[in-house]
């Protein structure tokens, strides 16, 4: 096959180390990499100059909520402000959406949904709900990725819409899960701890934002963690514990780990960007569950990312519409859009500002959640694998602002916020899909990735 593309004069950020060399680009894959690439006078020329090339983010943790919610969030608008940020492929969770993804037929509608309107790669979960034990299996065999439950309460009556579960529903999904030889991933707080604090909080007047940080302690998050660990070594059930927030939930998962537990962990950008003041600053658009933290225990978070024991971030991209953000910060709807910024976030604050290592930061936003979903040819920079890249410039500050947001909503609490890095270009396999001189490029290319991945061991 002939080659098409050059990328040269930028820091090539491999798994071995960052290279100061050129990327050829043949058929959406990364053919070569070296010092110097021999030029042909078909090729076309991209100039990384000061930039850094990286793989491009897997976010594994996004809600498009279309069908049902479009109003939210639907697959263009999701996708475009996902490539903006410089993410090549997302994994779509099962809620928000109606109905929820939860059986076959509700995912079959997804993924038909999905065709031709991405502007990245995507994948889809399937849901653990009260009622759906039966639907696992047909749901994996749908093109399910893994799993996703709640045990914080989650719970609406609207038909079709997700569900939280109890323990005996833990217990018998995971059973089941293991031996589909897939993942659960698991929302941990204690239901009856949040909900309780809740109420009490309400009925004594206390409704300011740190009031609704102190109703979700870091206890319930910690509780329900230890909680599916148990679980876990009962069961054999690989498990994922989503948007982690404390350091004691880290801990303890990384006791896990040390004891063969099949266990990983994501925290999201907002946790390390914002706490608790600027939740009382922000008001509703920053609201989330687990809530941000207060500032010593994000320092708390900050070393265990440093330290490697946090295994990726994630978005958490939980969009609504802007009526939803109104009133009481108890009333409002939780969910941080956020998406398009997880990035250049997390590379001026951790690279730029905390001294992260390049190559740790490609591995924290591709190379491992790529790993654990076995994306095949996905999340890093080596000969063979998808030419999905982001070019980084460093040191190129800009202000968000709600403009420049390609969300159906476009409220974000990092609105205002001045960001010292920058995606510039993202390609997917090859081919530009954003650059910050023109904006979204051409139509639609993304790809569903559900037939490419295999089924884990447990």
């Amino acid at each position: 096959m002939t080659a098409t593309a050059i990328i040269t004069n930028g820091k090539v950020v491999t798994p071995k180390g960052v290279v100061e060399g050129e990327i050829e680009i043949t058929a959406g894959k990364i053919s070569n990499i070296a010092a110097t690439i021999p030029r042909k006078d078909h090729l076309e020329v991209i100039d990384a100059k000061g930039q850094y090339i990286l793989p491009g983010m897997i976010d594994t943790h996004v809600h498009i909520n279309e069908p049902g919610r479009t109003d939210w969030e639907g697959f263009e608008t999701g996708s475009k402000a996902l490539a903006a940020g410089g993410v090549t492929a997302y994994i779509d969770m099962p809620l928000n959406a109606l109905p929820a993804t939860t059986t076959k037929e509700a995912l079959e509608k997804k993924i038909t949904l999905a065709s031709g309107k991405n502007y990245i790669d995507y994948a889809f979960y399937g849901g653990l709900t009260p009622d759906n034990l039966d639907n696992l299996e047909e749901l994996a065999d749908g093109g399910a990725i893994a799993y996703k439950c709640f045990l914080s309460t989650y719970q609406t009556d609207i038909p079709g819409d997700f569900k939280s579960i109890d323990d005996y529903m833990l217990l018998e999904g995971m059973k089941r899960i293991a031996a589909l030889g897939k993942i659960l991933l698991i929302h941990c707080e204690n239901d009856q701890v949040t909900d309780g604090l809740e109420r009490q909080k309400v009925r004594e007047g206390k409704t300011s934002a740190y009031d609704f940080v102190d109703s979700r302690p870091i206890l319930a998050e910690v509780e329900a963690v230890s909680r599916v660990i148990l679980f876990a070594k009962a069961t054999g059930c690989p498990v994922h514990i989503v948007h982690v927030s404390s350091a004691e939930a880290v801990t303890l998962i990384e006791k896990a780990k040390l004891e063969g537990v099949n266990i990983t962990l994501e925290s999201c950008p907002h946790y390390f960007a914002l706490n608790a003041d600027d939740l009382a600053r922000i008001g509703p658009v920053a609201k989330c569950q687990p809530p941000l933290r207060y500032p010593k225990e994000q320092e708390a978070l900050w070393e265990c990312l440093l330290q490697g024991k946090i295994d990726w971030v994630s978005s958490d991209h939980s969009p609504c519409t802007s009526d939803l953000k109104q009133g009481s910060i108890f009333e409002a709807h939780g969910g941080i859009s956020g998406a398009q910024n997880s990035v250049d976030v997390m590379f001026d604050l951790a690279v730029n500002k905390r001294g992260m290592s390049v190559v740790d930061f490609a591995n924290l936003i591709a190379c491992q959640p790529a790993k654990r979903f076995s994306l095949l040819e996905k999340g890093e920079i080596s000969e063979g694998y998808d030419a999905d890249l982001i070019l980084i410039d460093p040191s190129l500050s800009y202000t968000v602002c709600a403009e420049g947001l390609y969300y159906k909503n476009p409220h974000s609490p990092y609105i205002g916020m001045e960001i010292g890095a920058r995606v510039t270009k993202t390609f997917l396999r090859g081919e530009l899909v954003f650059s910050i001189e023109e904006g979204i490029v051409g139509e639609p290319k993304g790809k569903s990735i559900l037939n490419s991945v295999p089924v884990v061991g447990a």
